[in-house]
C-alpha cells in the first residue's frame, strides 16, 4: 500500500519540517508546528513505462523552454483593470480589479467585510457575471442584509457552499468574472481528512481556488478571519500565495472604517481607504482629512494637527496628549494609534535634549478618529502635544507639525514634505513647523513655514507663538 506522507508547517512563518519540534528554527515561535498530510507516494514506473514517461517529460520541458522570452520583448501595456464601484476601494487595490488576481480581505468580526463585498458584488453584477459564495451565513441572511441596504438583487448570483470542489464546479458552470468566498476558514476539501479551518485545509483550498482564478481570469475575493493581535488567521504561507492582502480596521463603536493595503502586486502598499458605516451600508469618504479634523470650538492644551502620508496621498489628523501626575510608583505610558515603544523613546529624547522631565508623569497619547499612524513623521507632533499638555498651554488652531526626531535631538526630513504643506494650506492652516530638509523652495500662499533642525529650535518656536 502507498505510504501517506506528512509534513510539519509553522503556523507563523510558513516554514516546513520533516518532523515535529517544539520551536520553529526560522521565526523562534513555540508550539507553532502543525502536521499536514500530503498526497500518497506513487510507485515509480518500471521498464518501458519509465522510458516513455521520461521521454514525455523531456518533451514537456522543451515546450516550457520555448515559452521563455527576453525581458525587452514583453508587452508593457496597462493591465486590463475595471472599477469596483467605490473610489476608495479602487485606491487601495491600486486602481481597480485585475482579472485573475486573488485578493484576501480580513478584519475583526463586525468590521463590515461582508457588507463591503456584498455592496461591491451587487454593483459589479449589473455589468458582468458575479458569484457570491457564503459558507457562514444562510442565503436568507444575506438576502435580508441586501434588502436592508437597498441593494439591487436581481443580477447577483448567490450560493451557500463550503466544499471547494463544488465551488469550483459552480464557477466552471456560471463562469463569473468576480468570485467571493466568505470565508476561507470554513471551506474544506474531500481529499483531506482534517477539519475545516485547519492549516492543511486552508492552504490546500486556497491554492485550489487561486489556481482556478488564474486559469480562468476570475477576480477572487477570499474573506479571512483575524487573530487577537490583528493578524490574519491561518498559515502564514497563505499571504504569499495571494496577490493582494487588505485589512478592514475599526472598532464596533466607531463610525469610520479604514481599509489598508498590506500587500499588493498591482499597486502601492500601505494605501488607505476610509469608509463610513451608515444605515445604508459602507459609504466612502472622499475627503478623509475634513472628517478627522472635526475639532472642538475651543482650543485645548495637548492638541495639534499633523500630516501623515498614507500610500499616495497626505492625510491630516489630530493628535492628542495628556500629561498628569502619576499616583503609581511606575508611571503609565499609553499610546492609542501610535507605537508604544516609540513613545517611550521620544520621552527620553525630550528629557535629554528638550530639558523636560516627565519621568514621574502619566503620559497618554491618542490619534483622533481611530487612525493608526505607522510612519515616523508623527514624532515631532507627538512631542509638541506632550509639551503643550505638560505646560498647560494652548497651541494655535492653525498650526500643523510634522517631522522625525532622532535620538540625538535632530529633526530629520520626511518624504513628500512639499505635498504635505500644500494639503495643510488647502485646509486653511496658516503656520507650520517642519524639518529644515522639508523647507519649501518658494513661498506657500497664506502659510508661514518655520524650518527647524533641532528639538530645542522646535520648542523655542512654540514659545514664540
Amino acid at each position: 500500500m502507498a505510504k501517506q506522507k506528512t509534513a510539519f508547517v509553522c503556523n507563523d512563518c510558513g516554514s516546513d519540517y520533516v518532523k515535529w519540534q517544539g520551536q520553529c528554527s526560522d521565526c523562534g515561535a513555540w508550539n507553532s508546528l502543525v502536521e499536514i498530510k500530503l498526497g500518497a507516494a506513487k510507485g515509480a514506473a518500471r521498464g518501458s513505462g519509465r522510458i516513455a514517461a521520461a521521454s514525455g517529460n523531456r518533451a514537456g520541458f522543451a515546450g516550457a523552454l520555448d515559452s521563455a522570452r527576453m525581458l525587452s520583448e514583453i508587452d508593457l501595456q496597462d493591465l486590463p483593470r475595471f472599477s469596483s464601484g467605490a473610489g476608495e476601494f479602487d485606491r487601495v487595490l491600486g486602481g481597480g480589479l485585475v482579472p485573475g488576481s486573488a485578493i484576501l480581505i480580513g478584519g475583526n468580526p463586525g468590521a463590515g467585510k461582508s457588507t463591503l463585498l456584498l455592496q461591491t458584488m451587487c454593483h459589479l453584477a449589473a455589468s458582468r457575471e458575479a458569484l457570491y459564495v457564503t459558507g457562514e451565513e444562510s442565503l436568507q441572511q444575506v438576502a435580508m442584509r441586501a434588502n436592508r441596504l437597498h441593494l439591487p438583487t436581481d443580477k447577483l448570483r448567490l450560493m451557500s457552499e463550503t466544499n471547494v470542489e463544488a465551488i469550483v464546479a459552480a464557477s466552471d458552470q456560471f463562469k463569473p468574472k468576480v468570485l467571493v468566498v466568505d470565508s476561507i476558514q470554513v471551506v474544506h476539501s474531500d481529499d483531506l481528512s482534517s477539519a475545516p479551518g485547519s492549516v492543511s485545509q486552508v492552504r490546500e483550498c486556497a491554492a485550489y481556488l487561486i489556481r482556478h482564478a488564474k486559469q480562468t481570469g476570475t477576480v477572487l475575493f477570499l474573506v479571512g478571519h483575524v487573530t487577537k493581535d490583528g493578524s490574519l488567521a491561518g498559515p502564514k504561507v497563505l499571504e504569499h500565495m495571494i496577490d493582494c492582502s487588505i485589512l478592514l480596521e475599526g472598532s464596533d463603536d466607531a463610525r469610520f472604517r479604514t481599509l489598508r493595503g498590506q500587500k499588493n502586486r498591482f499597486g502601492a502598499v500601505n494605501e488607505l481607504g476610509v469608509f463610513a458605516m451608515t444605515d445604508g451600508g459602507m459609504r466612502e469618504v472622499k475627503n478623509p482629512s475634513a472628517i478627522f479634523l472635526e475639532r472642538g470650538e475651543e482650543a485645548s492644551p495637548g492638541s495639534v494637527v499633523m500630516v501623515v502620508w498614507e500610500g499616495t496621498r497626505p492625510l491630516l489628523v489630530e493628535i492628542q496628549a495628556l500629561v498628569d501626575d502619576s499616583q503609581l510608583g511606575n508611571p503609565r505610558r499609553v499610546a492609542v494609534g501610535l507605537e508604544q515603544n516609540r513613545l517611550a523613546m521620544l520621552l527620553a529624547v525630550l528629557h535629554r535634549h528638550g530639558g523636560l522631565q516627565v519621568g514621574d508623569q502619566d503620559v497618554f497619547a491618542n490619534v483622533v478618529g481611530g487612525v493608526k499612524v505607522l510612519e515616523t513623521s508623527a514624532d515631532l507632533a507627538l512631542l509638541v502635544a506632550i509639551v503643550s499638555s505638560f505646560r498647560n498651554t494652548q497651541l494655535p488652531r492653525d498650526l500643523v507639525v510634522f517631522g522625525e526626531v532622532g535620538l540625538s535631538g535632530e529633526i530629520r526630513p520626511v518624504p513628500s514634505g512639499q505635498e504635505r504643506l500644500f494639503e495643510a494650506a488647502k485646509h486653511g492652516f496658516k503656520r507650520a513647523i517642519v524639518p529644515k530638509g522639508n523647507a519649501p523652495r518658494g513661498k506657500i500662499a497664506g502659510m508661514q513655514v518655520q524650518a527647524v533642525s533641532k528639538l530645542e529650535e522646535a520648542l523655542a518656536a512654540l514659545d514664540e507663538g
